[in-house]
């Protein structure tokens, strides 16, 4: 959910990228050519999926700024944040997908959930204050906001903004976990990269603030927990910043993906991948923590498979700024990490298997790296589309987690325009298709037709927020 790009990222210096040693030229290599790239804004795709409509940025969310992120769904409606607010989509016929609203309401990077008839945001750069018209506070010393935003969008033509909740260090992300009654929804706010500039956000901050929302009584949302989840400091890294295997040391999450019919979350918590126990919702707890300083620059995201026996944790190197995706970096730098949860209760341990990568090569141009996906609903497979900046989208199959195979893709060529460049930022799928959304490029939704996905179109949701996962099945 994130980029540097993304904030781009704020806290985490630009100049830490230069740490890499990558060569970002035109890579050749046999089996992939210069000829293999297509041509600038080119869509391509394989064979058994289809690029079904595009919607460009429009105003107010079209100016230079704004920068398409996150996408939660419910009934008809598809809910994507953007830098600068927020986009409400009918999705019914989703050939014919069209805007039905749109918010205003800058404050990267908009991390964006939906429970009922609450939409929430994730503040994660100092604003003159929290509403919609706050201007950008750069001076960490002056009075400044961020954190949390609710909105009620019960008319989905006209969100209400109702309350605000300030965090320490802001909500990169957010992950919304449900109580077991149904009556409150927690919020887990993500941040990391403290400041002793920072008057908000000072060291240490191992620690993720927990968000608590009465359904029934919103606007008494507030933070109610402040877990430290690494009492050690968590990994100290190599000091050699987001490009290089085992740089970045962990001062907080990156994301966190709950599991709560299992009373799971996996954690990507900058230089640690974390499984943990969040059967108390206030206090989740570390069961087991990994490391991988040969391979991961900077762990990003995380998904579970359908049963909660795997995860996937994504390696976000160079910070989604980088041209990863060519024969030098090879295939497993920035790259998918599939690990098994083997054990049980508090002996459960992930233990790795194997990476996944995309194996079409990208031009000096296209930032590439593993972002943010999502299970396809497929019975007794485990099958994910992915998104991969300008690497465009990707579905693979990890039933077998130490064989991963790629089925299908979709992407664009390199930015004619390099204000347009970027890619795509998460690609989820809802009940039948494939919707993506892209930095600039806007709203695209794809179809697959392929008979190891194919099974998924019988399964239907009312609701999918892809970092609360839920059981498909009921198993």
């Amino acid at each position: 959910m994130s980029s540097t790009l993304h904030g781009w990222r704020r806290r985490v210096s630009v100049a830490a990228i230069g740490a890499a040693t990558l060569t970002l030229g035109l890579i050749t290599a046999p089996g992939a050519s210069a000829q293999d790239i297509p041509a600038p804004d080119q869509i391509v795709t394989s064979p058994n999926m289809k690029h079904e409509l595009n919607i460009p940025q429009t105003t107010p969310l079209a100016n230079s700024t704004s920068v398409g992120t996150d996408i939660a769904f419910q009934g008809r409606y598809a809910f994507v944040g953007n830098y600068d607010g927020f986009t409400i989509y009918d999705i019914r016929n989703p050939k014919k997908t069209k805007i039905v609203s749109q918010v205003l309401c800058p404050g990267s990077q908009n991390d964006i959930s939906i429970m009922g008839n609450l939409l929430f945001l994730s503040t994660d750069s100092r604003r003159s204050d929290n509403s919609c018209a706050s201007t950008a506070q750069s001076d960490g010393t002056k009075a400044y906001w961020e954190g949390i935003k609710i909105f009620d969008v019960t008319d989905k033509r006209a969100p209400r903004y109702i309350k605000s909740v300030e965090t320490a260090c802001g909500s990169h992300t957010h992950t919304l976990v449900p109580s077991k009654d149904k009556r409150t929804a927690y919020l887990y706010v993500s941040s990391y990269s403290p400041s002793a500039s920072i008057s908000k956000c000072q060291p240490p901050h191992d620690l993720i603030s927990v968000v608590e929302v009465p359904l029934r009584n919103p606007t008494s949302a507030r933070v109610a927990a402040t877990p430290v989840l690494f009492p050690d400091g968590g990994y100290p890294g190599n000091g050699g910043g987001i490009g290089v295997p085992g740089g970045v040391d962990t001062s907080g999450c990156h994301d966190i993906t709950a599991y709560p019919s299992k009373d799971l979350a996996a954690g990507a918590c900058m230089g640690d991948g974390v499984l943990f126990d969040i059967s108390n919702r206030l206090a989740p707890r570390v069961i087991n923590r990994v490391e991988d300083t040969q391979h991961f620059a900077f762990w990003h995201s995380a998904t579970f498979n359908n049963s909660g026996t795997k995860v996937i944790f994504t390696d976000e190197l160079g910070g989604g700024g980088l041209a990863t995706c060519n024969a030098e970096v090879g295939p497993e730098r920035g790259a998918d990490g599939i690990y098994d949860v083997v054990g049980r209760g508090d002996a459960r341990k992930l233990t790795f298997r194997s990476y996944f990568k995309i194996d079409r090569y990208q031009d000096a141009s296209e930032n590439c790296v593993a972002h943010n996906g999502s299970l396809i609903p497929v019975p007794g497979r485990d099958i994910m589309v992915q998104a991969w900046y300008m690497g465009g989208v990707q579905v693979w199959d990890f039933t077998n987690s130490a064989h991963p195979k790629k089925i299908g893709f979709f992407e664009r060529g390199p930015a004619s325009d390099p204000a347009k460049s970027g890619g795509t930022w998460s690609a989820y799928y809802y009940n039948g298709y494939i919707f993506a959304s892209d930095l600039r490029m806007g709203f695209d939704v794809i179809s697959i037709n392929d008979p190891r996905t194919n099974p998924a179109r019988f399964v239907r949701m009312s609701e999918l927020n892809v970092q609360s996962q839920g059981n498909y099945y009921g198993h």
